[in-house]
């Protein structure tokens, strides 16, 4: 699984962290599981490109024909803030295409099968979770959402390739590859994605930052 880290400034006092993640599910019961931390009150964004293409926030181009996943948020103690994916009846409400790309499938041009889901949230850290859309968090199917204590629910038949139709008779084989971009937007201070590599990034953007002060005010004394 790959990560590709990306710092934004925004209009005003905004700040936006993005992670662009790759991988490939070893199965379709597999589940990909990372961690998004709001400093303050702000918005966590979520969009996936592996069924449909293009090119994420890494600039990475991203090849169509992957699976039609499910995406859903939790909070900390493991209850389901938001999900979807497109066998829901929430979907067209966080359809992803565009940016992504939509796929012909037998002779049924112009699916979308990405995802883009925009949460306003308090500050603190939220769970992300990426699965096949058949494998999903029974939390999803309760009203209000439940916990992901109550396991997933299996529709998949346990094997790649699995079969994505826009009817009986219309139908895709989908590989395993999966792409998602994690977006964090505070209003105040840096929105923080605690993976290694998203520490050192901030660690050295500011390095870079307080040298650059320090030359220049060496520069002006010695003027004087």
């Amino acid at each position: 699984m790959k990560r590709y880290f990306l710092l934004m400034a925004l209009a005003g006092s905004a700040f936006a962290s993005t992670i662009s993640y790759t991988g490939t599910l070893s199965s379709p019961e597999d589940v990909f599981e990372t961690s998004a931390t709001l400093n303050s009150a702000g918005t966590l964004t979520l969009q996936t490109w592996g069924f449909g293409g293009g090119t994420n926030a890494a600039g990475t181009s991203i090849p169509a024909g992957g699976f039609d996943p499910f995406v859903g948020v939790l909070d900390a103690g493991g209850n389901l803030i938001q999900g979807t994916s497109d066998s829901l009846t929430n979907y067209p409400s966080f359809m992803g295409c565009p940016p992504a790309g939509t796929v012909t499938i037998g002779s049924v041009p112009d699916n979308c099968g990405d995802i883009k889901m925009s949460l306003a949230l308090g500050a603190g850290t939220y769970s992300i979770l990426l699965t096949d859309a058949d494998y999903f968090p029974t939390a999803i199917t309760g009203t209000p959402y439940g916990n992901l204590g109550e396991g997933f629910t299996d529709f998949t038949g346990g094997a790649f390739p699995l079969t994505t139709c826009a009817d009986l008779s219309d139908c895709n084989n989908d590989t395993a590859n999966w792409a998602l971009d994690v977006t964090t937007t505070t209003t105040s201070g840096i929105a923080a994605i605690p993976e290694p590599g998203s520490l050192s990034v901030c660690a050295l953007v500011f390095a870079v930052l307080t040298s650059a002060a320090l030359r220049n005010k060496e520069k002006h004394n010695e003027q004087k």
